[in-house]
């Protein structure tokens, strides 16, 4: 079996919903399928019947999951073809850019009885206003801890010898590229999410995500020590040598990094506790000075249980989104015709098999 990577395309962050979808496969790709349809009509299940049967016959794939719900599939990817499935319904709406060329919509709901869903109109339409208060309250409580999280870096960040950091950074960088030379092709960079706050909690991939990398090196450090700084350098780096680059961003802070893949050498960096190896580890939180950081200790510790709390809070309400989300599912299940979605099935799948040239 060839390698699974997981990710998130998407995520419920201070921010709101913040997507990256735009990233989940380039726009001159050789076919981008878009699902349409409503909750229940099968689209996670046709992507995840799909991935599981191309990864059986030998082919890499990458899950894109929900973070909404992190067993529900938002796409699916297969490297070598160059072939991308997505969900295209909200809130992540997707339209073909490149209609026909690259983009075609598959509508999901031409294999539901019209009627009969239509007969649900009036539960739908509560059902689907309870969900919608349910993310904007848990969203509420992400961007509430924003500037809780922000005083802590404040903090962190006046406490910092960033004279000797500096110094730390240059050489880490410096092992890592060794023997990294120059090219004159332009680096890519990708942008997803490597964990994310879901109705299970916080849910990570990062392991999933570097499993193909040859080495792995750690950051530790705390909020405002500049693990995101000195993962932007690194990125920027490689892409100045013309590596290609993914850049796995925080479930909470979207602008911030936790990880960075650089796939032509197969090295990858991240601040994930899933990797604990201590002779490849920056520790950023040796160049605090005791002497200003002391007075904060208690300060920063209040914060950080309020940063939490507030987090699951967000998570609660995503629960109950989810929650509402499943009843929905009953509404549309009873009237699918599942006979045609198999078929449905089988012919993506003998198209995408079109594109192994």
């Amino acid at each position: 079996m060839s390698t699974i990577r997981n990710f998130f395309p998407g995520g419920n962050t201070s921010k709101g919903f913040y997507s990256y979808y735009d990233y989940i496969i380039e726009q001159d790709a050789n076919r981008i399928f878009v699902l349409k349809g409503g909750p229940g009509v099968g689209k996670s299940s046709i992507m995840k019947k799909i991935g599981k049967h191309l990864n059986n016959i030998g082919y890499a794939v990458e899950y894109h999951h929900c973070s909404s719900d992190n067993n529900s599939l938002d796409g699916i990817v297969i490297p070598k073809l160059r072939v991308a499935m997505v969900d295209g319904t909200a809130p992540h709406i997707v339209d073909p850019k490149n209609p026909g060329a690259v983009d075609e919509i598959v509508n999901m709901g031409d294999f539901w009885d019209k009627d009969k869903v239509e007969e649900k109109k009036e539960e739908i339409l509560s059902v689907n206003s309870e969900v919608s208060k349910c993310f904007k309250r848990a969203y509420k409580f992400l961007m509430a801890s924003r500037p809780i999280v922000e005083d802590i870096i404040e903090k962190n960040s006046e406490s910092m010898i960033f004279g000797k950091v500096n110094l730390a950074v240059n050489e880490f960088i410096s092992e890592i590229f060794m023997g990294s030379p120059y090219s004159d092709k332009k680096g890519k960079i990708r942008h997803l999410f490597g964990s994310a706050y879901t109705p299970n909690g916080h849910i990570e991939y990062t392991e999933s995500i570097l499993s193909n990398a040859a080495k792995v090196y750690g950051i530790k450090g705390d909020y405002g020590t500049g693990k995101t700084t000195v993962l932007e350098k690194i990125f920027y780096s490689a892409i100045e040598r013309g590596l290609d680059v993914e850049v796995l961003h925080t479930p909470l802070i979207p602008e911030k990094i936790e990880s960075v893949y650089i796939k032509d050498i197969k090295v990858g960096i991240t601040i994930s506790d899933a990797f604990k190896d201590k002779n490849n580890t920056l520790n950023l939180n040796q160049y605090i000075n005791n002497n200003i950081i002391d007075k904060y200790r208690e300060k920063i510790e209040e914060d950080r249980k309020l940063v939490n709390e507030l987090i699951a809070r967000a998570i609660e309400n995503l629960k109950e989104a989810k929650s509402l989300h499943d009843k929905l599912e009953k509404f549309y299940i009873p009237n699918m015709n599942f006979n045609d979605v198999d078929y449905l099935e089988k012919e993506l799948i003998n198209r995408i098999l079109k594109y192994d040239k």
